[in-house]
């Protein structure tokens, strides 16, 4: 093993702080440049995505690929894990049905009985047999005249709060509750951050920005960046760039060919008191995005917080939101209200307006939940999405030029295949050796402590201007 490489990444996102972690493991040095002040504060996400059933529109192979990849990402990073399940709901005035759906999931259901044969550890969604299950109108009538339960242990159990407060006359049946299980974004950028300062060979370099970076004629790079207005510079073998939206700047530096877009989107955090102590699996409700009838998304948080997504221009999707990159510049160019939102701050009336919109959007299927109000300000951010499908959801890492890999992820499951492929350069390189392929034995994730995680977690939401019980688990680990 070469541990003499010196390996630069810039951006900590979920991508390179992945990748960071596992160098690290391996003793690889690696110096991680981050423009914020801690990892993992890009686009939000809260699902794991084990068989994309949110994304009707997609081909089952990315449904197949999703699924594989949520399976590894969770054995990588089970302490971000809500285990609990989702519903899919297919609205009556929807074009689709729930029959529709059920190929795609027994498709699901032997793949991850395969996967599950191929090795059992990757039993991480409880049973094949249970990697669905669906429910009748009378079956949903019968749970509705349940009590709640307090800690739910299997479906029926998670699904009275459903059945107890969606209107039936808004939904098709059956309704579908499969084993796709919430993410926590600040344990993820706890997580990261507490394992990464404890690795001997790992810098991390935060409020940190790459201003240029240069070629040698050895093909290594010269990365000049500034801290505190301080303007440095340092060389290293190999070059990740892992910088999320703002990938295409790196390219343009190294002058690559590239094909991309950026899409900014927007999540919104809404209380419910009425909810505080219920316990609710997440509730897809399907729809023609960019319609008004576009996907919602009702995510729970401890507490009676919830996460909102709705796929319409007034809520989650933006008019001119979704930009590509042209024949000048790699990097697709936002318009300055949405650098404005990601760099400096939301005005307290567009998170009014457009949390309002979302509760709106969900109460029209859970009526109750019209009482909800504004929590705190959204969870937002800006997604590259490789090539011009902008429906895709599988990408991973592209090598343009020698001694570089950009990382393209749309899902952040998608971080294992990444780190794989990448792996596989430094093999070819003799970086490392061939016996750590796919070596996925992570002491020092494995020796994270949970009071420390939820501390730190929390201590991140306050720094970020959110509530701390968004950084707990909405159930105790199964």
């Amino acid at each position: 093993m070469n541990k003499k490489a010196n390996i630069a990444i810039v951006g900590a996102g979920v991508a390179g702080s992945s990748m960071a972690l596992y160098l690290g493991q391996l003793g690889i040095n690696v110096t991680l440049f981050e423009k914020e002040p801690s990892p993992i504060s890009g686009p939000p996400f809260c699902h794991l995505h084990a068989g994309g059933n949110l994304y009707r529109e997609i081909s089952d192979k990315q449904c197949i690929t999703l699924l594989k990849q949520s399976i590894d990402f969770l054995r990588f990073f089970p302490f971000i894990v809500d285990y609990r399940p989702t519903v899919i709901a297919i609205p009556t005035n929807d074009s689709g049905s729930a029959d529709a759906l059920l190929p795609r999931l027994e498709l699901l259901k032997k793949e991850y009985e395969t996967l599950i044969t191929d090795d059992p550890r990757n039993r991480v969604l409880g049973e094949s047999a249970n990697y669905y299950k669906l429910y009748s109108k009378d079956q949903v009538k019968f749970l509705k005249q349940q009590q709640i339960v307090t800690k739910p242990k299997n479906c029926d159990e998670w699904m009275i709060p459903v059945a107890k407060n969606i209107d039936l006359e808004k939904v098709q049946f059956p309704l579908i509750m499969v084993q796709e299980y919430g993410l926590n974004l600040f344990r993820l950028a706890a997580g990261a951050s507490l394992s990464l300062k404890q690795m001997p060979s790992v810098t991390l370099r935060t409020n940190t920005s790459v201003t240029n970076v240069e070629k040698d004629n050895s093909n290594a790079w010269n990365i000049i960046y500034t801290t505190d207005d301080q303007k440095h510079q340092e060389h290293f073998d190999y070059l990740i760039n892992a910088a999320g939206f703002r990938t295409g700047k790196i390219d343009d530096m190294i002058d690559v060919e590239c094909e991309r877009m950026v899409e900014f989107k927007a999540a919104y955090v809404s209380k419910y008191d009425d909810y505080n102590d219920t316990l609710f699996p997440e509730i897809i409700f399907h729809g023609e995005r960019g319609t008004p009838r576009g996907m919602g998304q009702f995510t729970p948080y401890p507490g009676g917080y919830f996460q909102l997504h709705g796929m319409t221009k007034d809520i989650t999707l933006y008019e001119d939101g979704l930009v590509a990159n042209t024949e000048l510049s790699c990097q697709p160019k936002l318009n300055q209200n949405f650098i404005e939102k990601i760099e400096k701050s939301w005005s307290q009336e567009e998170t009014n307006k457009r949390t309002s919109s979302a509760i709106n959007h969900l109460s029209q299927f859970i009526p109750q939940f019209s009482k909800a109000h504004v929590g705190s300000k959204p969870l937002f951010g800006a997604q590259q999405i490789p090539g011009n499908d902008p429906s895709l959801r599988v990408g991973e890492v592209s090598f343009p030029t020698e001694h570089y890999a950009r990382c393209e992820i749309v899902k952040v499951s998608s971080v294992m295949d990444m780190i794989d492929a990448i792996i596989g350069e430094f093999i070819k390189l003799g970086y490392i050796e061939s016996s750590t392929h796919k070596k996925r034995d992570f002491k020092y994730l494995k020796n994270l402590k949970e009071e420390d995680i939820k501390a730190y977690a929390e201590t991140l939401c306050i720094q970020r201007n959110y509530p701390t019980l968004l950084a707990n688990r909405n159930v105790s680990n199964k």
